[in-house]
Formats: structure tokens, C-alpha cells, sequence
């Protein structure tokens, strides 16, 4: 299995090709890890990892927040929601599996394999998990509040292997 120094650096030598910019990293998450692009280059992130989305339909403010979310094997994020922001999420490599719910109880999965895409509304609980091996995932955040957009600061958590509040 692959490490996360592997994982990262085959992805971000993946994201050179596409002439994305990484702006922020971060390996040291306790599920993964992630990398986030230059907002400036969302359209050109989003015809690489969602060419059937219209960039236009997803620009609610004038941020799009792209990132690319890197989930160890058999690790979760938190059971989460957010008050200004809706995201959208699309396999890479690896597969992934995603609970959602519009009540703080866990209920519905499934597993996002390369290509499957989840859209996830304002408010809807969610939590991404690694199945076997690492899951590479492309992320949007569509911000709700062009006044105060979404950051790590709008996460409400319902519940976080790693006691995170």
C-alpha cells in the first residue's frame, strides 16, 4: 500500500500536468490529508474533475474553494454539516464510501468509486470514509454567503474519531 508521501506526490505531479496551482497542503490531518488550488484556476479544476458541471450554475458567490481531499484506508472524517456552504464531491482514485443524512443520525451510504459524484446541499450531514486502500477525492465548496464565505470555522461536528470539536 501506498504511503502518504507516495499518494501526495503522485497527485500533485497530476495536478502540475493539469497547470493547477497548489496553494495550501496539508499531510498531517488525522484521516489524510489535502491540497488546495488556487481559486483563480476553479474553472480550469472544475473542466478536469467536473466537466458535466456549468461553472456558472455552481458559483453561488465568487468562490469555489477547490480542493483535493486525500482519505486514508479505513479512516473517517467527521460526522459533519455546514451553515454557508454546499459541496460537491468526485472520486479520483480509489473508492470512498459517504454517509449522508438530513438528521444528525448516520443512515444512508455508499461507496464513490473513480468518476461517482455526490452533491451535498447546505445542512445536510455527511462524512467521508476510507475503505481499503486511500481515496483521492476532487472537492467544490459552493459558498452560500458571498458576505461571509464558508472556511474550517463553519464545521459543525456531530460526532470525530479524533475528538476534534
Amino acid at each position: 500500500m501506498d504511503s502518504i508521501n507516495t499518494v501526495f506526490e503522485k497527485t500533485k505531479t497530476m495536478l502540475e500536468h493539469l497547470n493547477l496551482k497548489i496553494v495550501q497542503e496539508d499531510r498531517e490531518r488525522p484521516w489524510g490529508g489535502f491540497y488546495v488550488i488556487d481559486n483563480d484556476q476553479a474553472d480550469i479544476f472544475i473542466k478536469n474533475f467536473f466537466p458535466e458541471e456549468n461553472p456558472a450554475d455552481l458559483k453561488l458567490t465568487n468562490r469555489l474553494s477547490p480542493k483535493i481531499l486525500f482519505v486514508a484506508p479505513e479512516k473517517r472524517l467527521s460526522w459533519q454539516y455546514h451553515y454557508r456552504r454546499a459541496e460537491i464531491w468526485k472520486c479520483v482514485e480509489g473508492s470512498v464510501s459517504v454517509a449522508t443524512s438530513f438528521t444528525d443520525e448516520e443512515s444512508e451510504r455508499q461507496t464513490l468509486n473513480p468518476g461517482d459524484k455526490i452533491k451535498l446541499k447546505q445542512g445536510e450531514r455527511h462524512r467521508l470514509i476510507g475503505l481499503e486502500g486511500w481515496g483521492i477525492v476532487a472537492e467544490i465548496w459552493m459558498h452560500t454567503d458571498a458576505e461571509n464565505p464558508s472556511d474550517e470555522n463553519d464545521i459543525v461536528r456531530l460526532q470525530d474519531d479524533f475528538n476534534r470539536k
